[in-house]
């Protein structure tokens, strides 16, 4: 989300002529755009403020600004506790840019000294914005992608109604908002016009999407509308909720041969108890039985997920159930990582578990979860594999794509190859990635 989020302030800043630069000791502005689900993302924007600040201390002139939910979260408290900061905006506020860049002129203008220094200009804070405002704003001028690939992200939904009790979403942003199918669809086409034939569909909840305009249209109905679309040959879909896979979904994965055989479902925990104390509606039998649905739809089919360890009142036994989950669903890889406390969530007025015991926790489900993924690599070796090739790899004469399920692929190849979709005989698998070589051209 954050990186279609990023390429989309881009649209909004070339608009009032601004262009992308290297590295930010040429820029005029930089602008971090953050994430706030873990603390260590919260506190690694102060420690790059603090290295821009150095940067700002040789050009004051420099625009300094900080996007995203980290933003949305701190707001004014933000120009406080870094004074070097100029712009603090949420992620339902980034398309108001160029007005925002305006007022900060203005209070330039009003803080200019006679001598032709700046003293400190008053702040500007945006972090108030209906995201439906948000969606209207953005989709008025057609989408010129900042950086040319065969892989695009679109956001179809944003926020979240659910109320997991360790996540802030709901908090930084709102309320679950969808976009309307034509709008999405109209998106797709431009994109695919401009050589784009993968489209990630992205949302916090995304299978909770609901066209604005027919409410009784949803995302399976989405997908068959955009497998459809010329120049569209694969489709994927992020984040998704256990709660929110309907049958309809389901039976999307099982006739659409562009909707590819991976499927992010986060499930967190393997313990009621654990479930239930993280308000997910749903027991680890209900995500067990929803997977055997989707498997029995799509017998190919990948699975990823996420996992927390360490969650407040998580018993040595809460924790083994979690492992016997990943042992019976087995995952093609997964995302797990210590109980971080966010600030306003039910779950950090908790009693924390210490951090020992988390990280010995995590360093097992790691373990689990690396050899999971490692056999599943392993399961590719001598298959050919349908892969979309995005870029060049950083040796000479090396291409990189995507196979069906995600996985990073390299191959021996000239640039021609990319944005094409080419056979590849798998030939070794590695813990993170594949390599082999095309089959045919």
């Amino acid at each position: 989300m954050n990186v279609y989020d990023s390429e989309r302030m881009g649209e909004a800043l070339n608009t009032a002529g601004y262009h992308p630069v290297d590295t930010p000791d040429k820029a005029d502005m930089v602008i971090l755009n953050t994430c706030h689900i873990r603390e260590k993302a919260a506190e690694k924007v102060y420690s790059e403020l603090g290295r821009l600040k150095k940067l700002k201390d040789i050009n004051e002139n420099m625009i300094i600004g900080v996007a995203g939910c980290v933003a949305q979260a701190e707001g004014e408290e933000m120009l406080s506790r870094a004074p070097t900061v100029d712009l603090v905006f949420g992620p339902q506020t980034f398309q108001a840019l160029p007005e925002m860049l305006e007022e900060l002129a203005d209070n330039r203008a009003d803080a200019l000294e006679e001598n032709g220094h700046i003293k400190k200009a008053k702040g500007v804070v945006r972090t108030s914005f209906p995201a439906e405002e948000k969606f209207t704003t953005l989709f008025e001028t057609p989408r010129q992608p900042l950086v040319r690939s065969p892989a695009a992200f679109v956001t179809v939904q944003e926020g979240c109604d659910k109320f997991c009790t360790f996540c802030v979403v709901p908090y930084t942003r709102g309320a679950e908002v969808s976009r309307a199918a034509a709008e999405i669809e109209a998106e797709v086409v431009s994109l695919a016009q401009k050589g784009v034939s993968e489209i990630t569909l992205l949302g916090q909840n995304v299978n909770a999407w609901l066209d604005a305009e027919e409410n009784d249209m949803g995302l399976g109905q989405l997908l068959r509308r955009l497998a459809q679309v010329d120049g569209i040959e694969r489709l994927r879909y992020t984040t998704s909720h256990p709660r929110d896979m309907d049958d309809a979904l389901i039976e999307a994965h099982a006739d659409l041969p562009e909707l590819m055989p991976y499927l992010h479902l986060p499930v967190q925990a393997g313990s009621d108890k654990t479930l239930k104390a993280m308000n997910r509606k749903h027991t680890a039998e209900d995500y067990i039985e929803l997977v055997d649905r989707i498997r029995a739809a799509r017998p190919d089919i990948a699975l990823s997920s996420d996992f927390i360890v360490g969650f407040p009142g998580e018993t040595e036994e809460d924790f083994t159930a979690t492992l016997d989950l990943v042992k019976r669903v087995t995952y093609a890889q997964a995302y797990s990582f210590k109980y971080s406390p966010r600030p306003g969530t039910p779950a950090s007025e908790e009693e924390q578990i210490a951090e020992d015991v988390k990280s010995e926790r995590l360093a097992r489900l790691q373990d689990v979860l690396n050899a999971q993924q490692v056999t599943f690599n392993a399961s590719q070796t001598n298959e050919t594999l349908e892969v979309l090739f995005e870029k060049q790899g950083k040796k000479v004469g090396q291409m990189v794509g995507r196979s069906p399920y995600l996985q990073t692929v390299h191959v021996d190849a000239d640039e021609t190859v990319i944005g094409r979709i080419l056979p590849v005989k798998i030939e070794k698998a590695h813990a993170n990635s594949l390599s082999g070589r095309i089959s045919s051209i």
